[in-house]
């Protein structure tokens, strides 16, 4: 059991010679997809085009003369927009990969894949589709030296905790991962059924502006999250924030999901363009009312890991929604409004997208991270993790911020995956059993490489570099289910409770997600294998049929997904599906 960790390693650190191997998408095994020629440019004879359809997918045959890991690239060409594509090993996720906008054949890194002795199989499959694939490119990984990251806050003025805690969290890259649970009823949930308590608290500062408090909203995490900081934990904060104003407040689109860009007229570009306009006196008036709870935490001796304007690059919030420039103009007026109107030094700043485009600087960045939702697939996310690596050449500490499915401690190792934390977010993701199994958080709670709240007592006073001993987990070159999964994340909360739910669908488009909230953070999950329904409420009401080119589906949509017969719901892109 312990002999297939030394074989990866060997074969990672002999190979630096080898040559790379391409193999066309036009001669593998093609499903539901076509040849086509009129797009030049492309190597071999051809290239594979019309991902349209779930189940779409080329199916490329490799072999390997012994177990090894291999670095892949997906040659593509990309004239429909950003879009993402889905990577199968072995018949086992492999994780989503990115493939930017682009009219030229460009070549992207799509992670690593640990191939068998003999053959392999790796699927390209349909995600957000509309993408041309021209071929794989196979070559030997070779084994990363040291990181040079930086474990010195981006503010000048950080405060003494602040400090800590990056130092820590910098001693530990490489060597270990920080487990982390988003909401304390969850963290609860994991302390009794696992046996062991997560190092890191995820909390939210949803509830704590003007347009939610003003509807009957109580923000309650700011102290939980002192509590648990007083055990000796790690405190995270994610803001869904609600716009300011324009919410719909409808029926479709209820006031507590309004950070969804479905859900308000908000513009943030038209806000940020005129600083004397009334609208973006509301959003620095929300900055101000979380800064009250960020100096609350300050005094109280708590830093904080905080990650504001998450998944921005998705479209989905109204901070994304109008694209990466005023979004990120956003964030500098965020950073500047915390950091030197209010001198608030307690303050990691986690920005959150891999995306070159959407990225701030980083002279405002101190982490960077990713959102990944695959359900079944426990791999590394090595993909994201070196798209990630890339984006700030090893400069800044990487974290897996939020994921759906608890990484294996021994793939991240064999993959050089040095995601330093990970947050599960809550609710059924942790504990309905269908995201993850009870024995496998056992497994890797237990992890000597997964360190959680007991092995990190005294982290502010203790900055030196932890040798680990790994996990002995056996490595295993597949890491889940087949199934390409598009995954709902819905935040459902009343004045009282907030219920934060992800539905899966298994479906050809990308990590959709919603969150309709109401108030705190509990997350319940609905799984099906074909189309889901996320209740939000008790109801025996029909939902309402879309009508002939009436919009039926995308991203942050919520409203009727069902199309008047004889229609539809067709797929004309991920932010939008339409009755055809």
């Amino acid at each position: 059991m312990l002999g297939l960790l030394p074989l990866a390693l060997a074969a990672l650190a002999g190979s630096a010679v080898a040559q790379t191997t391409t193999y066309e998408a036009e001669s593998a095994t093609l499903v539901g997809v076509t040849v086509g020629t009129a797009t030049p440019g492309y190597s071999g004879t051809g290239y594979v085009e019309n991902f349209d359809t779930s189940g779409d997918e080329i199916k490329f045959t490799v072999t390997s003369s012994t177990q090894a890991l291999y670095d892949l690239k997906i040659v593509y060409n990309g004239p429909y927009g950003d879009k993402y594509t889905t990577v199968v090993l072995n018949s086992n996720g492999g994780g989503q990969v990115f493939l930017p906008a682009t009219t030229t054949w460009t070549t992207v890194a799509a992670g690593q894949v640990l191939l068998n002795a003999g053959s392999n199989t790796i699927e390209i499959q349909n995600n957000w589709g509309w993408y041309l694939i021209d071929s794989i490119l196979l070559s030997p990984s070779v084994k990363r030296g040291p990181h040079s990251v930086t474990t010195t806050p981006v503010n000048p003025n950080a405060n003494s905790d602040a400090k800590a805690l990056l130092s820590y969290i910098g001693s530990i890259y490489g060597n270990h991962i920080l487990s982390g649970q988003q909401d304390q009823a969850s963290l609860d949930w994991v302390t009794a059924n696992v046996g062991v308590t997560p190092a890191i608290l995820g909390s939210d500062f949803m509830d704590y502006t003007q347009s939610r408090i003003s509807r009957g909203a109580v923000g309650t995490d700011v102290d939980k999250a002192i509590a648990f900081a007083a055990k000796g934990g790690i405190i995270t904060f994610v803001w869904h924030w609600g716009a300011p104003v324009g919410l719909y407040d409808t029926a479709a689109e209820p006031w507590y999901s309004g950070f969804y860009t479905a859900a308000t007229d908000f513009n943030i570009a038209t806000a940020l363009a005129d600083t004397t306009n009334a609208n973006y006196t509301l959003l620095i008036n929300d900055i101000d009312t979380i800064a009250v709870q960020l100096q609350k935490l300050s005094t109280a001796g708590v830093p904080i890991l905080f990650r504001p304007l998450h998944e921005a690059e998705g479209g989905w919030f109204w901070w994304g929604a109008q694209g990466p420039e005023p979004c990120k103009q956003l964030y500098h007026i965020l950073y500047d409004r915390i950091t030197n109107y209010h001198g608030i030094n307690n303050i990691i700043w986690v920005w959150n997208s891999v995306s070159a485009a959407w990225y701030p600087g980083s002279d405002v960045v101190d982490i960077v991270s990713a959102d990944t939702y695959t359900q079944g697939d426990h791999g590394p996310i090595s993909a994201t993790y070196n798209a990630l690596l890339s984006l700030v050449n090893d400069t800044k500490i990487i974290a897996a911020a939020e994921i759906g499915s608890v990484m294996d401690p021994t793939q991240l190792v064999l993959y050089q995956a040095d995601w330093v934390y990970f947050v599960v977010w809550s609710g059924d993701f942790i504990s309905g059993g269908s995201w993850n199994s009870l024995d496998l958080l056992k497994s890797v709670y237990t992890s000597s490489y997964v360190l959680t709240l007991g092995e990190i007592q005294g982290w502010k006073g203790s900055v030196t570099t932890t040798t680990s001993t790994k996990s002995t987990t056996t490595a295993t070159p597949t890491t889940s289910s087949k199934t390409t999964t598009t995954t709902t994340k819905v935040t459902t909360t009343s004045s009282t409770k907030t219920t934060t739910t992800k539905s899966t669908t298994t479906t050809k488009t990308t990590t959709t997600k919603t969150t309709t909230t109401k108030s705190t953070t509990t997350k319940s999950t609905t799984t099906s294998s074909k189309t889901t329904t996320t209740p939000t409420k008790t109801t025996t009401t029909a939902q309402p049929e879309a009508t002939h080119y009436a919009q039926c589906g995308g991203i942050g949509f919520s409203g009727p997904t069902k199309c008047q017969s004889p229609y539809v719901c067709t797929v004309l892109n991920p932010y939008y599906s339409q009755c055809l």
